[in-house]
């Protein structure tokens, strides 16, 4: 029997953690999701068990700090858990000689660019989530410089807090909702995340010459949040669920502590012309997890 394959995943109870444990992986890879108790990235020394006690062939780290508003006042902890951890991580994996992958945000960028971000554009975080993610990113490739780093955006899932869930949560206690339509981006499905860090951690494993460094990954297509939260409207109602009117409003009118980009749109040419990975339209994938919510009954 062939020997299996250990990957850690970190962040495990967060949306894309969570997809990935779900993932349909090949015979013989065991995913391992440790809880904080277990792995403190934080500490070194935890890192290091973690790493003595199973021999891993891969890493993924999806950990992050996602409070994006409350970093601002909280910058050691954000640079902690976003920047340092995944410099640990990644110093592990090389002495495990095993592969590193890292995901990342669009919020490394400062929106300014009027096309699609691409993966060698300047980046000018706007806040401190993004510069603790930006160093994130250098920390894993000054450890591992074949390590992969995954940006993405406007994550979405039927699991924890995120803007589907909270736009569902206000049309059941309101009739209209004022929503930001001055920033557009790329809603991506974590599901579709996981699906792609799957496929490239195989190759990764698969392939001692298989490409590495930054890549992008959002589903396919653009939208304003406004134009997002309208699409979940319909969606839900044509399921029997809450609705709401959709009003668009200007960033400036809804004034919080963290500066966001005003495009958040992340260019995907070339994850598809080296992994063949071709994103599905974002209609399709909110579509599904709206569908999926109902099934379970969280709108009804």
């Amino acid at each position: 029997m062939a020997d299996a394959v250990n990957v850690l995943v970190t962040g495990g109870t967060g949306q894309v953690g969570l997809a990935l444990q779900r993932l349909d992986w090949p015979a013989g890879v065991v995913i391992s999701a440790p809880q904080r108790a277990d792995l403190d990235l934080s500490d070194p020394a935890s890192i290091a068990a973690t790493f003595e006690r199973t021999p891993f062939k891969a890493v993924i780290n999806a950990a992050a700090y996602t409070a994006v508003d409350k970093a601002e006042n909280d910058r050691e902890a954000a640079f902690a858990v976003n920047a340092t951890a995944p410099g640990l991580l990644a110093a592990a994996a090389v002495k495990a000689k095993a592969v590193m992958l890292h995901v990342s945000t669009d919020y490394v960028f400062d929106g300014t660019k009027p096309e699609p971000y691409v993966e060698v554009d300047p980046t000018r975080p706007l806040n401190v989530y993004g510069a603790s993610k930006l160093a994130g990113e250098q920390a894993v490739l000054s450890a591992c410089p074949r390590a992969l780093i995954l940006r993405t955006s406007w994550v979405l899932s039927a699991d924890r807090a995120n803007f589907l869930k909270t736009m569902l949560r206000l049309a059941a206690d309101r009739t209209e909702l004022g929503v930001v339509q001055d920033q557009i981006g790329c809603p991506t499905s974590a599901a579709d995340i996981a699906e792609v860090l799957g496929t490239l951690t195989q190759r990764l494993l698969t392939d001692g010459k298989a490409p590495t460094g930054i890549y992008n990954f959002v589903n396919a297509g653009e939208t304003s949040w406004a134009g997002l939260a309208g699409e979940i409207m319909s969606l839900s109602e044509a399921r029997g669920g809450p609705g709401a009117t959709v009003r668009g409003i200007a960033t400036a009118d809804f004034p919080t502590p963290a500066r966001r980009p005003a495009n958040s749109r992340l260019a995907t040419e070339k994850i598809t012309r080296d992994f063949a990975i071709q994103p599905r339209p974002w209609r399709v994938a909110v579509a599904e997890i709206v569908d999926l919510l109902t099934i379970t009954g969280a709108i009804a």
